[in-house]
């Protein structure tokens, strides 16, 4: 793995529809010439390629495929196959078990199944999964969710990045997260749901789970419709002593100088 420094780009984070100036779930993570569309939301497409087109992707990571964090590998695979994007080979997929059949579901309009493989290829996750990708290297692990759901850690030299998806807190999420320089983890819940009922973290969670991993940093992102940006940092703020920074839609984070810095903003 080469000696870049990590970059995290904020396409969107809204839950669970876009609004008008954020869409949903969906980051770009680069490393030198390696760039990874990290969850593939509602309305992110659009933003990815302020960054990268579809072709020059070198793969594509969906954390579980609720709406919110995978709709747009739809418009992704016409893009792919029906527009101006030429395809030297397919873009690697990375989803939970079932992504591909689950595409075709949508896609396939004729007796004949839409031909999803041409667009990606299919790698499905489990827990434990570990991948080389250029300069990048990814570690997933399941999370609880209520349905299959993978969070991530995504490494180069020195630097770390852990991106929780959807999921309430679980052991592996923490364990998974040991030592990150940079853990972004979701903070959907406004208040704590009964029990048995939780799949999201709240703020406090959020904080929670990037005290016990040891995190030098938190950005809270994926924040609920009932809570502000503000909000979630401050109640996070309040179980984690580290920073604490929101994901705000254009934002893009740098990771690997001597502290995390926020580079850019963008509309």
């Amino acid at each position: 793995m080469s000696d870049e420094l990590l970059r995290l780009t904020v396409l969107g984070c809204a839950t669970p529809y876009p609004s008008v100036d954020n869409p949903c779930s969906g980051y770009l993570v680069s490393s030198g010439d390696t760039r990874i569309w990290v969850d593939a939301g509602s309305g992110t497409l659009g933003p990815l390629q302020r960054h990268v087109r579809l072709e020059e992707l070198d793969a594509i990571w969906i954390s579980h495929l609720h709406a919110d964090h995978s709709a747009d590998l739809l418009t992704a695979y016409y893009g792919a196959l029906y527009a101006d994007i030429r395809l030297t080979a397919p873009i690697p997929l990375y989803g939970p078990p079932g992504i591909a059949d689950r595409l075709a579901g949508f896609l396939t309009n004729t007796p004949a199944r839409s031909p999803i493989e041409s667009a990606f290829a299919v790698t499905e996750l489990h827990d434990g999964h570990q991948v080389t990708i250029g300069s990048l290297r990814l570690t997933s692990r399941a999370v609880a969710h209520g349905i299959p759901a993978f969070a991530v850690r995504i490494e180069t030299v020195g630097r770390s990045l852990v991106y929780s998806g959807d999921t309430a807190p679980c052991q592996s999420l923490t364990e998974l997260a040991e030592g990150c320089d940079v853990l972004l983890c979701e903070a959907e819940s406004a208040q704590a749901p009964a029990e048995g009922d939780q799949v999201h973290h709240t703020p406090e969670d959020a904080g929670n789970t990037a005290r016990a991993a040891r995190a030098a940093r938190l950005i809270v992102t994926h924040v609920g419709r009932f809570l502000t940006p503000q909000q979630a940092m401050a109640r996070a703020s309040a179980r984690f002593d580290g920073p604490v920074d929101y994901a705000s839609p254009g934002a893009t984070f740098t990771i690997g100088q001597a502290t995390t810095a926020w580079v850019a903003s963008t509309s």
